[in-house]
């Protein structure tokens, strides 16, 4: 794919701008430690909000839409859609409480949560795990995409030998690098919200002129059902009685009600974590930590995915190869690579380069909160915490722009590692998505039970680990069509790892009362699993909206869960479906928003 004069303008200009945005806040990252990583705990909710959304739109995800859909037609993005209800659990339940513990980082909630060596331990070892493995697999396989979307439309005639695509990626690090060390989170955040603006503007553009190229919906329709081999393609929800149905009734249910508990999954965290949490952090109060949040989890679900579908749709009737790169084992072809193939085969003068700086801008704004986030484990829950206590904000600051280099070098050797292994996008989501298998449940029960104890959570983390393995081992030893699905898999591992860990939190000794009673008079959690507690609390007032709150949780759901084929039936020209449910995705939506105005404190 050639590149005109005004692709290279339009790239350039996209380069300045954001080194120009990590310069201007320069002097203001280096204020304090807290500013560094918290924006001084000002950010107003929708940019934080636009953040969130930011850094969830990486390189690889139209990549592995692209993938899902040739495999497993539109319901495949079911794998991700499932956590829906557990987002909003996070927006309604559980953001007013993490600003209101006003930590740093999710790690640093354990010894606010917990006493002794176990919280010590617990904390220190989860936050090496989180920001030297977690950290280095994400920016690992955001990385490997953009080299993939690299070689196929600029690099389309390099040499599989050349080193080329390892260079200008490296460049690319290197820019992501100098703005993101410089200029903390408030660089981080100002650029998210340029680059996410950008990428949807060339997601939307893309998508019509691939549907156009096609021939119209109607020809998208016809060319895609005959390559998929089914109409199946097109369903929102599989169709269970069908010859060729992908999924059978239960596995699906497996996955869309229980994935958002049983998993603990980067920018998905049951009851919210990692960088969904930091951002909840930075923002101005509580207030606009729920408002943020919200419009995280309504932008991911409901406005991104249908020009990535669209696109995905087209690439399959263009290119019904990619349909046999899916679902043949034996090819090693990556079907999520249509996606680029589109560009270079559609994108005219101009929009080539607005559609590189769309996939740009997806990769920089992610490796940009991967290093700030990262660091902010190493800094704030190791350094800090375990090396220097007394260390100054000064020292804090340059302690924290050290880490965000040595970050970015892990997540340089996690690249070179994974495209070695030649672990694909698809494959990279499901293990980080077993691997956290059995957390979720421990997580959002140590919000509202004071029984759960540190060896609780350990309890979980190293019963999570075994049983996957273990599963693993045994799925491996039996022959390929009597191994369970992926989804049942998760699920025994999520239900092992709880049966574990109350277990061990009933055999061990409960948190002091004092370290519980100093948490519940912070926290201020509903319900009746701190009513130990609260009777010696007396004085503490909590705000008594739980169950309206779960509401709240569940007709969010409800308005995403109608609007994602709400749109879709206005795409393909379904007027009935569209009305109905777009009309309940309303209905749900104004009932939400005035539960949620009657829950929010005053600003």
């Amino acid at each position: 794919m050639q590149l005109a004069a005004l692709d290279w303008t339009i790239i350039v200009a996209y380069f300045a701008l954001s080194l120009g945005i990590g310069l201007w806040f320069k002097n203001r990252a280096g204020e304090s430690f807290v500013e560094y990583f918290a924006s001084g705990r000002s950010l107003p909710w929708w940019i934080a909000g636009t953040s969130m959304v930011a850094t969830t739109f990486a390189a690889d995800t139209p990549l592995a839409v692209t993938g899902l859909v040739a495999k497993n037609g539109l319901a495949g993005n079911w794998f991700w859609w499932a956590f829906a209800l557990g987002g909003m659990l996070t927006v309604f339940v559980y953001a007013k409480l993490w600003r209101r513990a006003g930590v740093l980082t999710d790690v640093e909630l354990i010894e606010l949560r917990y006493a002794g060596k176990p919280a010590s331990f617990l904390r220190g070892f989860r936050a090496a795990y989180v920001a030297i493995v977690v950290n280095s697999f994400i920016i690992g396989w955001v990385t490997d995409a953009m080299i993939t979307v690299l070689r196929t439309t600029v690099l389309v005639d390099l040499p599989t030998d050349s080193s080329t695509d390892l260079w200008l990626v490296i460049g690319l690090l290197v820019l992501t690098g100098i703005y993101s060390v410089v200029s903390g989170m408030w660089g981080v955040a100002i650029t998210d919200v340029v680059q996410f603006l950008l990428a949807m503007v060339g997601c939307i553009a893309l998508a019509v002129i691939a549907v156009s190229h096609v021939g119209g919906i109607d020809a998208l329709t016809e060319r895609t059902a005959r390559n998929f081999g089914s109409t199946d393609v097109f369903d929102f929800v599989p169709d269970f009685g069908s010859a060729t149905a992908w999924m059978p009734a239960g596995v699906f249910l497996a996955m869309a009600l229980g994935q958002w508990w049983a998993t603990w999954y980067p920018g998905a965290e049951p009851g919210g974590g990692g960088y969904i949490v930091q951002r909840m952090a930075a923002c101005r109060d509580e207030r606009h930590a729920v408002r943020a949040t919200l419009l995280f989890q309504l932008a991911h679900y409901c406005v991104r995915p249908w020009p990535w579908i669209l696109v995905a749709f087209a690439a399959l009737a263009l290119h019904p190869e990619l349909r046999t790169w899916a679902t043949d084992d034996q090819d090693a072809t990556n079907p999520g690579t249509g996606f680029p193939m589109l560009i270079r085969e559609l994108a005219p003068v101009g929009l080539r380069g607005l559609l590189l700086v769309t996939f740009l801008a997806a990769y920089m704004s992610t490796i940009s909160t991967q290093m700030n986030w990262g660091a902010s484990y190493v800094v704030n829950d190791l350094y800090k915490r375990f090396v220097r206590p007394q260390a100054t904000d000064r020292e804090l600051v340059v302690a924290s722009r050290r880490a965000s280099v040595l970050v970015l070098i892990l997540g340089a050797v996690a690249t070179w590692y994974m495209r070695a292994v030649h672990l694909s996008i698809e494959d990279a989501w499901a293990i980080l998505a077993a691997l956290g298998g059995g957390l979720g449940t421990v997580f959002l029960a140590r919000w509202f039970w004071w029984r759960v104890s540190a060896w609780s959570e350990i309890a979980a983390m190293l019963a999570s680990l075994a049983l996957y393995f273990g599963m693993q081992a045994w799925q491996s030893s039996l022959p390929k069509t009597d191994r369970m699905a992926d989804q049942y898999a998760v699920l025994l591992v999520a239900l092992g790892s709880l049966a574990i860990w109350l277990t061990v939190t009933f055999a061990t000794k409960p948190e002091p009362q004092s370290h519980l009673l100093a948490f519940y008079r912070r926290i201020r959690p509903d319900g009746p699993g701190w009513a130990k507690v609260a009777a010696a609390a007396p004085e503490v007032q909590c705000d008594g909206t739980l169950g309206r709150s779960l509401l709240c949780a569940l007709l969010g759901t409800m308005t995403i869960w109608l609007t994602l084929p709400g749109i879709g039936a206005v795409i393909f020209s379904e007027w009935g479906k569209a009305a109905g449910c777009l009309g309940g995705a309303a209905i749900a939506a104004t009932v939400m928003l005035r539960l949620a105005n009657r829950l929010q404190p005053r600003a």
